[in-house]
C-alpha cells in the first residue's frame, strides 16, 4: 500500500471525530495512522497541510488512551518539522506520553520547554534536564524548579548551559548537597576564578571547599573581562544551517499555535535568539528563507529595513531584532544609527508599496526562470 492509499484510509474514517463510532480501537487505529502517515510525508507538508493533521490529531488526542498518545510521541518526537499543537499538548501529557518529546524534540522551543518545568511534574523536569542541548534559560528554570534529581541530571549533563545567576544558585545549593558540590567541580568550562568575585559570600566559602579559589583575583576587573564576553556570546554574528534549521520548525510550530507575533519577535530580541528572529520573519514577511538568508549574508540593511517597516514593527523592536539577527559580521555603532535612521525617515505605506514591487519582480523573475528551465530539458 503506498502513501496516498494509506492516505485515504485514513481520512475516511474521520467519522469517529462526530461521534458516530463509540469504537475506541478505531478513534485509536485512526490516531496511529495519521501520526505515521504524517511521518512519512513531513518533510513535504506546506503549512495548510500540516495545520490540518495539527487539527485532527489534537482532536483524536482528546478520544483515546495514554498508550496511543505515547505511540504518537514517539512517532512526532525525532521530526524535525511536526504540527505545533499537537506536539505541545502531548508533551505537558502525563511522562509516559511526554517523556520521548521533552528528550529529543526540537520542535518544542525554549519557552515551552521552560513553561512545561514550571507547571508539570519532576519526571518531565527530569527529562528535560537530559536533552542533547540544554540553553541558559532553560537550565535556569530548571535551578528554580527542579527536585534534587533534575537538578543532578542537569549538572552532569555535558551540554547544559549556565549563566552567573544559575551558577550561584546551584553554588548555594551545593552548601547542601556533597553530590552537586562534586559534579559542578567535575565541569571544566566553568571559571571559577572570574565568578568568585561576583557572587554572594555563601557561595564564596563553597567554592573555597572546591578547591578552586585564587585570592589575588581582582573581582572587578573579572567582572568586566566577563560581561564582556558573555555578550560577544549572546550576540554573536555569522549564520548557523544548524541553528536555523532548528530555529526554522519551532517559529512554524509557534505559528501553527497561532502565536507568532510581536510579543514572540520581542521575546527573541531579548534574550538574544538571533536565527529565531531572522526564521519569525521570514514567515511573517512570506518570504523564501534563502532570501532572508541572503539578505543577512551581503549584510543587506536596506532590504531588511524595508521588509520590516512594511511588517509594522514599532521602532524599538525594529531596533533591539536588528541588534539580534545572525549577520555575517556584527553591525557597527555607525551601522546600526543609520539603519534606525532609514527606518525612522521612511513611511510605511511607502515600505509596503516597495515591498510589494520588490516581491512582484522576483516571482516574475523566478516565473521566466522555471519557463527557460523547462524549455532547454
Amino acid at each position: 500500500m503506498n502513501e496516498l492509499d494509506e492516505g485515504q484510509r485514513a481520512f475516511s474514517s474521520f467519522r469517529v471525530l462526530n461521534g458516530d463510532d463509540d469504537s475506541h480501537s478505531e478513534r485509536e487505529q485512526l490516531f496511529r495512522n495519521m501520526a505515521q502517515l504524517f511521518s512519512y510525508v513531513s518533510d513535504r507538508c506546506d503549512d495548510d497541510q500540516v495545520a490540518q493533521y495539527d487539527e485532527v490529531l489534537c482532536q483524536l488526542a482528546e478520544l483515546v488512551e495514554v498508550e496511543a498518545r505515547a505511540h504518537v510521541a514517539k512517532l512526532l518526537a525525532p521530526l524535525a518539522r511536526a504540527p505545533g499543537t499537537v506536539v505541545v499538548k502531548l508533551a505537558n501529557d502525563d511522562i509516559e506520553v511526554a517523556k520521548p518529546l521533552l528528550e529529543f524534540s526540537n520542535v518544542l522551543s525554549d519557552d515551552d520547554l521552560i513553561d512545561i518545568i514550571g507547571r508539570q511534574s519532576e519526571e518531565h523536569r527530569l527529562a528535560i534536564a537530559g536533552r542533547a542541548s540544554v540553553p541558559e534559560r532553560v537550565g535556569e528554570a530548571i535551578v528554580e524548579h527542579g527536585d534534587r534529581s533534575s537538578v543532578v541530571r542537569l549538572v552532569r549533563n555535558s551540554n547544559a548551559e549556565f549563566d552567573k545567576a544559575t551558577l550561584e544558585k546551584l553554588v548555594e545549593r551545593a552548601t547542601r548537597d556533597a553530590e552537586i558540590a562534586a559534579d559542578l567541580r567535575n565541569r571544566p568550562e566553568i571559571d571559577w576564578k572570574s565568578l568568585r568575585g561576583e557572587i554572594d559570600s555563601v557561595a564564596s566559602k563553597v567554592l573555597e571547599t572546591l578547591g578552586q579559589v585564587d585570592r589575588g583575583l581582582d573581582p572587578v576587573a573579572a567582572g568586566k573581562v566577563n560581561a564582556v564576553v558573555y555578550n560577544r556570546l549572546r550576540n554573536r554574528a555569522g549564520f548557523s544551517a544548524t541553528e536555523w534549521k532548528v530555529a526554522y520548525n519551532q517559529v512554524k510550530a509557534l505559528s501553527d499555535r497561532k502565536q507568532l507575533d510581536d510579543r514572540a519577535l520581542t521575546r527573541f530580541a531579548r534574550f538574544g535568539y538571533g536565527h529565531h528572529a531572522a526564521a519569525a520573519l521570514t514567515v511573517i514577511l512570506h518570504v523564501a528563507p534563502e532570501v532572508f538568508v541572503k539578505w543577512l549574508a551581503s549584510q543587506d540593511y536596506v532590504a531588511i529595513t524595508v521588509a520590516l517597516k512594511a511588517a509594522g514593527l514599532s521602532p524599538d523592536l525594529f531596533e533591539a531584532t536588528v541588534a539580534t539577527l545572525p549577520w555575517r559580521d556584527l553591525p557597527s555603532e555607525a551601522d546600526k544609527a543609520m539603519v534606525v535612521s532609514r527606518f525612522e525617515a521612511i513611511d510605511k505605506e511607502e515600505a509596503i508599496g516597495i515591498f510589494e514591487l520588490w516581491r512582484a519582480h522576483s516571482f516574475r523573475k523566478r516565473a521566466v526562470s522555471e519557463e527557460r528551465a523547462a524549455m532547454s530539458a
